[in-house]
């Protein structure tokens, strides 16, 4: 049974606002984002009005609230000039509060990357940015699809660091086809010298309805291949100064990214654009909701502002909360205290009691007081650990529909 906690109170946590751009110049064979290859002049004016009209349209779910983190995400958002970020920043922030030193974020794919544009987004009001490296060897750049090569990566970072961004990550993959150990060192090596403040290092997803899921590279490194790799780049991520706070980022002291953290927190988020989700805590209603927008742009484009631009609305059950927390929290290498369970949740800690013992008992997790935290076991077995949570009405729910839809 699931447990109201009657003395404690569903609790309104932060609220960050995440903007999808869906579109890309190319789209990557590993990518399953609701992103699309543009194709002829892109209705940046046009889509800007959009994403202002679902703002206006979703600003009742949050009266009143501020907004502590604003990410950009794609798609490439830097294919859009900084005049339309500007405008739309403008825009949104008379319509909402946001906090003092709102962390901005913009995704850049390097090979989008103009001299001058970097200095453009941070007089806009962008103060981070997020890089879509994924590798440094041209090779393997090629094979994943990527429109840059591994100079125009290190010059793009470059742009922004003389354009003022001392607040940027460099996103990496590993395991990718052909790649040795060494290769995977090296990439790392590359990317310490840029002096990124954060570092998402992340196995080569094969996710579904994706060319490589339907076509899989053949010289993909096997499992034990891969554990290498993790294993050797986890210690040079340490040894270099990045301490690992999430399954994959590893971060300078004080530089997590605030708005994936809210994510993994089961913090809020109000998600505007094409395919964008959202969670909004319903604090006068006792009550969680999920929304998410129509995916295809030219359905968005006509339809936001208006209810039929939503594609979905979803009441969280108090049954499904538990693992939708645990999904989230247990990302964290710090992981949750049992009060936020609570807070967040509305739900009493004994809902989760013989789930945690059993966790405990499987060497999964460890609980100091307060604090539940998983360990090195449970790191590497967190599917296993999130299905001890699963309940009534939890068992179609998808990653994609619970977590951030951002790396970092």
């Amino acid at each position: 049974p699931v447990h109201r906690l009657p003395n404690v109170p569903l609790t309104t946590p932060p609220l960050s606002l995440y903007v999808h751009l869906p579109w890309c110049v190319r789209k990557c064979p590993y990518c399953d984002f609701n992103s699309h290859e543009g194709r002829g002049a892109l209705p940046f004016d046009a889509y800007v009005d959009a994403l202002l009209a679902d703002l206006d349209f979703d600003l009742p779910l949050v009266w009143g609230r501020t907004v502590h983190s604003v990410f950009f995400g794609g798609g490439t958002p830097s294919l859009f000039p900084p005049e339309h970020i500007d405008r739309f920043l403008q825009a949104a922030s008379s319509r909402l509060r946001f906090a003092p030193g709102c962390e901005i974020t913009l995704e850049t794919n390097p090979g989008t990357a103009e001299h001058g544009r970097f200095e453009l987004y941070r007089a806009a009001g962008v103060n981070r940015l997020s890089f879509g490296i994924q590798s440094f060897d041209d090779e393997s750049l090629k094979r994943l699809g990527r429109i840059h090569d591994s100079a125009e990566a290190e010059a793009a970072v470059k742009l922004a660091q003389d354009a003022g961004f001392d607040n940027f990550n460099l996103d990496l993959m590993y395991a990718l086809p052909g790649q040795t150990l060494a290769m995977a060192e090296h990439d790392l090596e590359r990317a310490f010298v840029l002096q990124p403040t954060l570092l998402s290092h992340y196995q080569l997803p094969l996710e579904p309805n994706t060319v490589f899921a339907a076509r899989p590279p053949r010289d993909i490194p096997d499992d034990d291949s891969s554990w290498d790799m993790q294993e050797h780049c986890q210690s040079m991520l340490a040894e270099a100064g990045y301490a690992q706070y999430e399954v994959s980022a590893y971060a300078r002291p004080g530089r997590q990214c605030l708005h994936n953290l809210n994510y993994w927190q089961y913090g809020d988020y109000l998600g505007i654009g094409a395919g964008a989700h959202g969670k909004i805590t319903l604090g006068a209603e006792q009550d969680i909701l999920r929304r998410w927008k129509v995916k295809h742009p030219g359905q968005y484009l006509a339809r936001a502002g208006h209810a039929e631009a939503i594609g979905g609305d979803d009441r969280i059950s108090p049954a499904r909360r538990p693992f939708e927390y645990m999904l989230n929290a247990l990302r964290l290498v710090d992981g949750f205290s049992l009060d936020a369970f609570e807070a967040r949740t509305g739900l009493a800690r004994a809902t989760i009691s013989a789930q945690l013992d059993a966790a405990v008992a499987q060497g999964w997790l460890a609980i100091d007081g307060d604090r539940v935290r998983p360990t090195e076991l449970g790191r590497r077995s967190t599917n296993d650990v999130i299905e001890l949570f699963l309940g009534d009405g939890s068992e179609g729910t998808s990653a994609h529909e619970v977590a951030g839809y951002t790396v970092v």
